[in-house]
């Protein structure tokens, strides 16, 4: 039988010392630079929920921001070139500055997002998605399928079709994802624990999106863990 593709991905992940990192990892319960389960760090008051099943989708991908989905690599491309190319890629970009990060639920998962608008980010997603296009195999059929099953408007279709991946351009929105879908009733909670939770983890102030960070999935059924985090600039 042929062994499926390994999978990649363009990730911003915090450097593996920084507090940011060791916030949304425990909260995921998983480290991606080791492949490894940590214990969770439950914020308070949610105790008697099941935090392994609230972040069991999250935990798959490790802690994150997506800039460029994950994708199989195109015939005549190997990991040897992706990282080749990114390090050369990434060498000649400058950081992007945050303004800050905060707690927010999108729908009913909560992530952590800019604390204000940043133009500079945007175009820094998009660059990032089309720079390594060339790298990206099309979506099989079954994956386009699953693709498709969401409400995608016009311009989300056509950024698939282009892209792979229908939340890039201006429909792209960064986010670090800390739980799966929730409950209606949870939602509002979960949030303010984790709100909580990340005030008193981490000073206020900037983030700096000052890395790229290539990820790897062996098979479907396997977790990512961390490639490559090259620093920008």
């Amino acid at each position: 039988m042929t062994q499926p593709a390994p999978r990649y991905a363009l990730y911003y992940a915090p450097a593996a010392d920084s507090a940011l990192w060791r916030f949304g990892s425990a909260t995921l319960g998983y480290d991606a630079v080791t492949g490894a389960d940590i214990d969770f760090a439950v914020p308070p008051g949610c105790e008697g929920l099941d935090w392994s099943e609230i972040t069991a989708e999250p935990r798959r991908y490790g802690f994150h921001a997506t800039l460029k989905a994950p994708f199989e690599l195109a015939n005549g491309r190997n990991e040897g070139a992706l990282r080749a190319f990114a390090r050369n890629y990434v060498a000649g970009r400058p950081p992007v500055r945050l303004a800050g990060l905060s707690v927010n639920a999108l729908g009913r998962f909560i992530a952590l997002t800019p604390s204000e608008p940043s133009e500079e980010l945007q175009r820094f997603a998009f660059d990032i998605v089309q720079a390594f296009e060339p790298f990206r195999a099309p979506l099989s059929q079954a994956d386009l399928a699953r693709r498709l099953q969401s409400p995608l408007t016009p311009a989300h279709r056509a950024y698939l079709e282009a892209y792979g991946y229908p939340y890039v351009g201006d429909a792209f929105r960064f986010h670090m994802t800390l739980t799966g879908s929730l409950p209606d009733a949870e939602v509002a909670p979960v949030k303010a624990a984790l709100a909580q939770a990340y005030v008193q983890a981490l000073p206020a102030g900037p983030v700096p999106i000052d890395r790229v960070a290539i990820f790897k999935q062996q098979s479907r059924s396997s977790r990512f863990v961390l490639l490559d985090s090259i620093p920008l600039g």
